[in-house]
């Protein structure tokens, strides 16, 4: 018999599997582009080692403690999870080697070979053996294992190849058992690093149309002579390994040390973290493979995953193009929004009107452009933004450091625990302290995830001010990628709501009152309960009710059991749910009302959406926040309602193009079966995001008709 709470929601970690098996499902869909498919085979691959690195080390952890871990894990116990998890994983690497396979052959019918190193013609040797000693040689890590008195760390960013050599000198083995010696075969095992700092994917001399690439991999497993050439040997192997780590930081409770100091230590010793995956190829020789697990400390409650020849294959999202143009998605051009222009004065036009935008659709470059100006108006005094990932080479520091070079009070909110993002914080903080910009780390125990920014300028003898609120990073390398909605506004209430958030940055044991923004984690979940509330009590009362939800990930049981209510009552719901999703749809008696899907495709899906239909008077809301426990009641998280019935109206619309998607639209069930949206024989193909596209260029045609 099935448990009740396993009925009645997903287990988050088996959701996220299936959104990485959605993604897998782009890298062997035949109708995308195969450069394309190869670069969604590597997003595949970095999600799964950050999974490793952060949920997967979660449990692990739980399971050592001696906890079966079933009340916070939703009834089943950490150590059947781990193995849940560890089976799930070996059925989609498997899935992503037979991908990747197929694509290999595709791309030769191109012209484009990868090859390996027992496929190097006599035309390639010479330049193959030059970019070794030339380039690869001096930047090799290669360990002799066998006589080190400890087994050196590997780092979980970096792949190995595992070598034996098998001497041609014996040693003698005595028996006492058997009561006679015998000659073995001296074995000394290496490791070598594979180097980072070299493009993965080496070109080759093309042969008149063909191209050839050879991975650097087998560049050094070409070249092993060359490497191991003072050992007498009469055999050499080298397979490839990964080791993936526990990735939480330990924070130090030293107070004599910043903040930023302890994060910076933290992450430094983030590199000797437990293992928690071990990564192999299955071509291995055992007694190889036993060696390193042995010396490794790999057991049982580790990962252990049987892979092909080649790991790391996040470094796929950085295969070169070779200028094949035409086996890549062809980019469209960011539209410009209505009214807004680069040229002009942003912030004279967001003194007249709010502004949306919806970028990648859209110019991410409104909020260069808004920073720019600010930095460089006399009338602007003061800048206050929150970080939390940044581009390298970020456009949006450069803007603010030019505000505090030209006067202003700049003061900015930046994160150091962004995951991963912590070193890249860490460094743009030193430098913008340097500038003489105020920073602030956040609040302690609370994670600063909301996207705000507000400056005051001084006109007409008093401040105004003016600002922008969105759903996504201040990240122009993302914003190219990455779905995500920014309102301009000089909204004096919101804006001022925003600056209470700053204070709260400041002084952090008093908690606001806010008038219009929603504000985790004080405000969130009782607003969310409220706004469903009253749909609910609009259907009970026979009055026109619906919910209509888009984000990343859906998990808080209680925010669950709250539309499941809704839906019990007659409530229409709608959820587009990237990510993972523990809500069970369309169950009689539970959530019938409410159907879920997620679009994944060539943008990633990232804004937050909140529409409550409200009896034919719809609130709209957009936020930093997904409906998961730590953005509710764990972070600073900031909702913005839309009151412009333009943009309230676009935002609906908008919704409601990604709602018709039959392309790239799975649903979610309980099956986890990633079961693509059906399309009738008479439904057009309606591909959500390139839709999006056209309903916002047809926008311009539109008002560009009328004038």
């Amino acid at each position: 018999m099935i448990k009740a709470i396993e009925y009645r929601y997903v287990d988050r970690e088996k959701s996220w599997l299936c959104f990485n098996a959605r993604v897998l499902q782009e890298a062997a869909d035949p109708t995308v582009p195969l450069l394309d498919r190869l670069r969604f085979l590597g997003i595949f691959s970095n999600n799964l080692d950050e999974f490793f690195r952060v949920r997967f080390a979660a449990i692990r952890r739980l399971s050592l403690s001696g906890q079966t871990g079933e009340k916070v894990l939703g009834g089943i116990t950490s150590q059947q999870l781990l193995k849940d998890i560890t089976d799930i994983v070996i059925k989609q690497q498997s899935e992503s080697l037979r991908i990747l396979n197929i694509i290999e052959k595709e791309l030769e019918k191109e012209g484009v070979f990868i090859i390996n190193e027992k496929e190097i013609s006599k035309e390639q040797e010479n330049y193959i053996h030059d970019f070794f000693i030339q380039k690869v040689s001096p930047a090799l890590v290669t360990i002799i294992l066998n006589d080190l008195a400890e087994f050196p760390l590997l780092k979980d960013t970096s792949g190995y190849l595992a070598v034996k050599l098998v001497m041609k000198n014996e040693t003698v083995e005595k028996s006492s058992f058997l009561g006679f010696k015998k000659n073995k075969k001296d074995i000394r095992y290496a490791v070598i690093e594979i180097p980072k700092t070299i493009n993965r994917f080496v070109v080759l001399p093309s042969n008149g149309e063909k191209q050839f690439i050879i991975l650097l991999d087998d560049v050094i497993r070409y070249n092993l002579q060359s490497i191991f050439n003072i050992f007498e040997y009469e055999s050499i192997s080298a397979h490839m390994i990964k080791i993936t780590r526990d990735a939480q930081l330990e924070i130090d409770s030293d107070i004599s040390k910043s903040f930023a100091e302890k994060i910076s230590e933290s992450v430094r010793d983030r590199r000797i973290g437990e293992p928690v995956r071990f990564v192999y190829d299955q071509s291995i020789d055992k007694d190889t493979l036993k060696f390193f697990l042995e010396k490794m400390n790999i057991d049982s409650t580790d990962s252990i995953i049987p892979g092909g020849r080649y790991h790391n294959r996040r470094d796929y999202m950085d295969f070169p193009n070779l200028g094949r143009y035409d086996l890549l998605y062809q980019p469209k051009t960011p539209l410009p929004v209505d009214g807004l222009a680069l040229e002009g004065s942003i912030i004279k036009k967001i003194s007249e009107k709010d502004y949306l935008v919806n970028a990648p659709y859209q110019s991410f470059s409104y909020l260069i452009k808004f920073l720019r100006e600010a930095a460089l108006d006399p009338k602007v005094i003061s800048i206050k933004i929150t970080l939390y990932r940044l581009a390298k080479n970020s456009q949006i520091i450069s803007s603010l450091i030019n505000a505090a070079k030209n006067g202003k009070k700049v003061t900015v909110q930046i994160e150091l625990q962004a995951r991963f993002d912590e070193a890249s914080n860490i460094s743009y903080a030193e430098q913008m302290q340097t500038e003489g910009i105020n920073l602030i780390f956040g609040v302690k125990g609370l994670k600063v995830h909301s996207k705000i920014c507000v400056i005051d300028r001084f006109e007409d003898k008093k401040i105004k001010r003016y600002g922008f609120i969105s759903t996504g990073n201040f990240n122009e390398s993302t914003a190219k990628v990455y779905t995500d909605v920014t309102l301009f506004t000089s909204h004096q209430q919101i804006l001022k709501d925003a600056d209470k958030v700053f204070d709260f940055f400041e002084v952090n044991y008093r908690v606001h009152r806010y008038k219009h923004l929603v504000v985790s984690p004080h405000y969130t979940r009782n607003k969310m309960y409220k706004l469903i509330d009253r749909e609910i009590m609009h259907a009970l009362s026979g009055k026109e009710t619906y919910i209509k939800l888009k984000m990343n990930s859906l998990s808080d049981v209680r925010m669950i059991d709250k539309l499941y209510d809704a839906s019990r009552a007659g409530v229409k719901i709608q959820l587009i749910v990237r990510g993972i999703c523990c809500l069970i749809p369309g169950v009689k008696g539970m959530s019938e009302n409410i159907e879920a899907i997620s679009i994944v495709d060539n943008f990633l899906e990232h804004s937050r959406i909140f529409i409550f239909g409200n009896h034919g008077k719809p609130e709209v809301f957009i936020s930093s926040a997904d409906f998961m426990t730590r953005n509710i009641d764990a972070r600073v998280e900031v909702t913005c309602p839309i009151y412009d019935e333009n943009i309230k109206f676009e935002l609906i619309e908008s919704f409601d193009v990604g709602w018709k998607g039959n392309v790239k639209a799975r649903y979610h069930s309980e099956k986890l079966d990633n079961k693509y949206r059906v399309r009738n024989e008479n439904d057009r193909v309606y591909r959500a995001q390139i839709e999006t596209y056209n309903y916002y260029r047809n926008q311009l045609e539109v008002i560009t008709e009328k004038i």
